[in-house]
């Protein structure tokens, strides 16, 4: 059988595949939305909230890991919403200490003034965020600062899908070559076949392209008109990701030379008719698996050159691990890809190619548990990470998939044993059946041409002699030649139906398509998990976060919004029973109002001489800061600014007096974000 270009067209269920692939994928890059902050703002001079007596020199930010941060980095904005730095960000780090800074104008007046960062994690992940200080005293202030977190908004989404859609191509194109080479090479030839891979190559370079464009935007501004800015485009190449992009870029040339030889040369020598053409097959297909190999290990590589595993404890070992782990999960995913494809399409699939990638799958699984259990050690770090952050979370969702997913593939394992025992005569009449249908195909354009060239003659004959009997003579000719037309198709219908009978009959292809169909619908899904998975906080990182701040590991923020307390209390005298309500807004690190009531045991306002609180955050050794109201009006306290200097476990103290000598103080540990 002679190789022919493959052509661009999709079964429906590869393309229903594939739009389940690309929605499923959208919805759970929207789910996950900013969850890809890895660095974290540790620490500033001056401190979130804080009041200096006189105006700093400079602002610092600690950075938690390493990040890179540009000129225009860090604003600091005055109350006017004016610029009151300098512009020029420095690099204050070293001793492993991350660390930036920036200069501030001389003289500035007292107020409150915003510091608003964005910087690029070393894991290739943008975040950002924004905090207050005030000299002399806090005041009202104008300063505008983005309400949406770096990486986020519609080139977040755009950004996130097309990540997700470059694993999917990488997968196809891997997946799919190695199913040929390693199981069956006769799949070369067979047009389904040559289409996946080529998709895929298609769907991983446009992706590639996609992200290098979008990833000025993605980082800053986000902004998608920004895409085509050439000078942001520069700025993105001298970074790691945008050198690791333009690597896959350049590595996608070398595999569209790999993916034309595969379906040109090799196909062509299917049938070796001598000795020496059977040797020059062997050495095609050994200088095809190695330097597939070679591109397949790069193009993994600029993975783990540019994302988590780049980044952290062990990183020599973390990226090689990381390919294999790629190559793994392709192999075996795209493989099974490859194998649905020949199961649905092909006229007949050998059971030997079937039996041959269970063994190779198989490797695979065993591969991707040993590189996954490293992964997971390394990024997660503890038990208590597994279940309280995103990232362990996560990680116990695509574990159970890949247990669904094993499960699942020991059914395909039963029908591939039965498909190796069915009976040879079977699979002899699919490929006859094949034979035929092939040859009808070819009858249909020859048919063609014939009916053509007997036209074109009969037309000229007329021309030339004009006479009646002459043109009786060519029109009946035409006539003849659109019956062997009409004929070569019917005979090229019947022969498909057939092959589709036969196909459709034998019950063990049928309960193995059956089962790898089920295989790739949760592949899918496992695929989504995987590509949220990879741009979540790993569970180390947000515990070491937390344990810096004073906060647990959480998947939210520590409040969702003011904080709202009522706590009973009895001063033991006259009247000294009640109950404070308390309430803290926005309930977030910086400035807050609070307002204080106080209710008799009937429900009605109380009023009491004193009322005060205290925080306190002993994890960091901070307070207790005072807080003492004004009072509103009968049972109404309330205080404006004040200042919570970071999120973290506050303990708070309330204390109520109701006569000169009978008051208690009632004690809470709040969670404040």
């Amino acid at each position: 059988m002679t190789a022919t270009a493959p052509r661009f067209g999709a079964a429906p269920f590869v393309r229903l595949l594939l739009v389940t692939t690309v929605l499923l994928g959208a919805v759970l890059t929207v789910l996950s939305g900013t969850a890809s902050a890895h660095a974290a703002l540790t620490g500033s001079t001056p401190e979130d909230g804080a009041v200096v007596a006189a105006a700093p020199k400079d602002i610092t930010l600690t950075f938690s890991e390493q990040v890179a941060m540009g000129d225009n980095s860090i604003r600091v904005l005055d109350p006017g919403n004016k610029r009151a730095d300098t512009g020029k960000t420095r690099d204050l780090g070293g001793g492993g200490t991350v660390r930036y800074g920036i200069d501030l104008h001389a003289g500035l007046p007292d107020g409150t003034y915003t510091v608003a960062w964005q910087a690029v994690s070393a894991d290739s992940h943008p975040v950002s965020g924004a905090f207050t200080f005030s000299i002399g005293a806090p005041s009202e202030t104008t300063a505008v600062v983005p309400t949406e977190e770096a990486g986020g908004g519609l080139v977040g989404t755009l950004y996130g899908a097309a990540r997700y859609l470059s694993y999917a191509g990488f997968i196809l194109l891997v997946g799919g070559a190695a199913f040929i080479l390693g199981c069956w090479p006769r799949g070369a030839s067979v047009r389904p076949l040559q289409r996946l891979v080529v998709q895929g190559w298609i769907t991983l370079t446009a992706a590639t392209l996609v992200m290098l464009l979008l990833r000025n935007p993605y980082t800053g501004s986000g902004r998608l008109g920004d895409a085509f800015d050439l000078g942001g485009l520069q700025a993105v190449l001298a970074t790691k990701t945008g050198a690791a992009l333009v690597s896959r870029l350049l590595l996608l040339g070398a595999a569209a030379l790999f993916v034309a030889v595969l379906f040109g040369a090799y196909a062509k020598r299917e049938a070796p008719r001598d000795e020496e053409e059977s040797k020059e097959r062997k050495d095609l297909t050994f200088g095809l698996a190695i330097g597939g190999t070679v591109v397949a290990a790069g193009i993994a590589g600029t993975w783990a050159l540019a994302e988590h595993a780049s980044t952290g404890i062990q990183t020599a070992l973390a990226m090689p691990v990381d390919v294999l782990h790629l190559l793994a999960v392709a192999t075996w995913l795209g493989g099974l890809t490859a194998l649905l494809v020949a199961l649905y399409q092909a006229p007949v699939i050998e059971s030997a190619a079937v039996l041959r990638f269970s063994r190779t799958a198989f490797i695979s699984v065993v591969v991707l548990a040993a590189t996954g259990l490293y992964q997971s050690w390394r990024q997660v770090g503890s038990w208590s990470a597994l279940w309280d952050t995103s990232y362990g979370q996560l990680l116990l969702v695509k574990v159970g998939l890949v247990a669904v997913l094993v499960g699942i593939a020991w059914f395909s394992r039963r029908w591939t044993g039965r498909l190796g025992q069915r009976s040879e005569g079977a699979a002899k009449a699919g490929a006859e059946v094949g034979a035929e249908a092939e040859a009808a195909a070819r009858d249909e354009p020859a048919a063609e041409t014939e009916r053509d060239s007997e036209a074109e003659a009969a037309t000229e004959s007329e021309t030339g002699r004009g006479t009646g009997a002459e043109t009786v003579a060519a029109t009946t000719v035409q006539r003849d030649s659109e019956r062997v037309t009409q004929l070569a198709r019917q005979q090229a219908a019947l022969a498909s139906a057939r092959q589709k009978r036969i196909r459709d009959a034998d019950p063990e292809r049928t309960g193995l398509r059956r089962s790898v169909l089920a295989e790739a619908g949760v592949a899918v899904v496992l695929l989504a998990v995987t590509t949220v998975l990879t741009s979540t906080e790993p569970g180390r990182t947000a515990e070491q976060e937390a344990s810096r701040t004073g906060g647990s590991a959480a998947t939210a923020p520590a409040t969702q919004g003011p904080l709202d307390l009522s706590l009973p209390f009895d001063t033991r005298g006259p009247n000294g029973k009640g109950t404070v309500r308390l309430t803290l807004d926005p309930g977030r690190s910086g400035a807050n109002v609070m307002h204080i009531y106080v209710d008799g045991p009937d429900g009605q306002p109380l009023d009491v001489p004193e009322v005060k609180a205290a925080f306190t955050l002993t994890s960091q050794k901070i307070g207790p800061l005072p807080v003492v109201p004004d009072r509103f009006a009968p049972g109404h306290w309330s205080a404006d600014g004040v200042q919570i200097p970071m999120p973290g476990d506050w303990h708070l103290q309330v204390t109520v007096r109701t006569s000169d000598i009978d008051q208690t103080t009632l004690d809470k540990t709040v969670k404040i974000g």
